[in-house]
């Protein structure tokens, strides 16, 4: 993360956030949006620019953690094939979306953002089942906020994530794209 003056830091909140990826399910107001394919949904076709609209400070802050340093790496990390995002688009306008970094059977979230109403709930939704299709272990959202307790997130401590996260950077999967015509909500 980044604060106002560009400086980087390292952060390891204890507790951590996870998502359990076999608990999750599909919030019932969900449903009916995916259903009617309000959205068209991508992988990995315009990371930076997800990126760049996570960057905007959220409604009522001005700051944001995502600095001009942190998109650089990041795209350089989404060009070696370690970082990923999903997008959903209208009418092939990008309107929402979700990144983070793939190492192992982690997916580290980092940020999502929407343009439009349940954007980055249909990304997520998406991002979520193509980590389950792949045989992620774990999927690290850092902290605890409502945005991911809506999605399930728990919090644990940080000696029992750090043993989650040593077994599941063992594993070996890829990001592999799902087939959303065959997708299961």
């Amino acid at each position: 993360m980044s604060d106002a003056t560009n400086q980087l830091y390292w952060y390891s909140p204890d507790p951590r956030a996870i998502i359990p990826l076999k608990s999750y399910k599909i919030q019932k107001s969900l449903r009916p949006v995916i259903n009617k394919k309000v959205f068209e949904v991508r992988y990995n076709t315009d990371f930076e620019q997800v990126m760049r609209y996570c960057s905007q400070p959220r409604q009522g802050d001005s700051d944001t953690w995502i600095s001009e340093e942190i998109i650089n790496a990041y795209t350089d990390l989404h060009k070696l094939g370690m970082a990923h995002s999903v997008e959903t688009y209208i009418d092939n306008r990008l309107v929402g979306g979700v990144y983070g970094v793939s190492i192992g059977a982690v997916f580290f979230g980092e940020s999502m953002f929407h343009l439009v109403p349940n954007a980055s709930k249909v990304a997520f939704h998406y991002l979520v089942q193509t980590l389950k299709r792949n045989d992620y272990q774990l999927l690290d959202t850092q902290f605890m906020n409502d945005n991911v307790k809506r999605f399930g997130a728990v919090e644990i401590p940080k000696a029992a994530y750090l043993l989650q996260l040593k077994v599941a950077l063992s594993e070996k999967t890829n990001f592999v794209e799902v087939d959303f015509n065959h997708i299961f909500t």
